[in-house]
């Protein structure tokens, strides 16, 4: 269901009615828009202040859910007062770094050839190495030809790791291989579970968002950036209607 002014004046109405609010945001495609290379997506300052005054509100827990490592999002977004969540849930932060179980990384050596290959073989890919995760980024290259390349990549991936508790995720122009059982969604409930929220609101854009919409109970607010089919309620047309709605729910006395 598409997004609507309606769906907007409900959404603030709710927001600002609700005593105790949790709010999930995706990093990536949801709150920024996708770059060249990842590490050009630096939170710029309207972001930066948005999101302080999201988090200044004592009636809102705010969280940030993204397949960055933990380093990047310290750095980002240290200074604001709210949650972290990297590597799509394999660490959590609200007072200190920590891990949502024990994991293992031995699988790297028997995964990283096999991207290594396909770099070489597909001109502008490249991968990103995380503690917990393996990510091949292909925005770069040839889109008829990383087509090709990842169907092939998968393939192989899949016969490779069968004996292995990995997850192989494709998402917007990347491909991502992680231990099994490590998601947004398993993250996410950390926080839905912990009291009765007056007001849910839920921000993503891709397949690794999809865990965290399917957790939501019923009364919650989800919104999918993109027009593709999601277990989110709402989809957002374009990323660039993410943060006037983030801040139409800003009340004029934090103005």
């Amino acid at each position: 269901m598409l997004y609507t002014p309606e769906t907007r004046t409900r959404l603030v109405h709710d927001y600002r009615q609700a005593d105790r609010r949790l709010l999930l945001l995706d990093y990536d495609g949801t709150l920024v828009t996708f770059f060249e290379k990842p590490e050009e997506a630096r939170p710029g300052e309207e972001l930066l202040h948005l999101l302080s005054r999201l988090a200044a509100d004592t009636n809102n827990e705010v969280v940030l859910l993204s397949g960055r490592d933990r380093e990047t999002l310290e750095e980002w977004f240290g200074t604001v007062n709210m949650s972290l969540v990297a590597e799509h849930g394999a660490w959590l932060k609200e007072k200190d770094w920590e891990m949502i179980e024990p994991l293992t990384n031995d699988w790297k050596g028997q995964v990283r050839p096999i991207l290594d290959l396909y770099t070489k073989e597909t001109p502008g890919a490249f991968v990103e190495e995380k503690e917990f995760s393996l990510v091949w980024h292909y925005r770069k290259a040839d889109p008829e030809l990383s087509a090709t390349r990842v169907r092939e990549m998968i393939d192989g991936l899949r016969e490779a790791t069968a004996d292995q508790s990995l997850q192989i995720l494709q998402g917007n122009k990347v491909v991502e291989i992680k231990n099994l059982g490590i998601d947004k969604g398993r993250a996410a409930l950390r926080w839905i579970k912990r009291e009765r929220w007056g007001l849910i609101l839920a921000l993503g854009d891709d397949r690794t968002d999809e865990d965290m919409f399917r957790v939501l109970p019923e009364s919650a607010y989800s919104l999918k950036v993109g027009l593709g089919r999601s277990a989110a309620k709402y989809n957002l047309e374009t990323q660039a209607e993410v943060l006037p709605l983030l801040g139409s729910l800003i009340s004029p006395a934090m103005s």
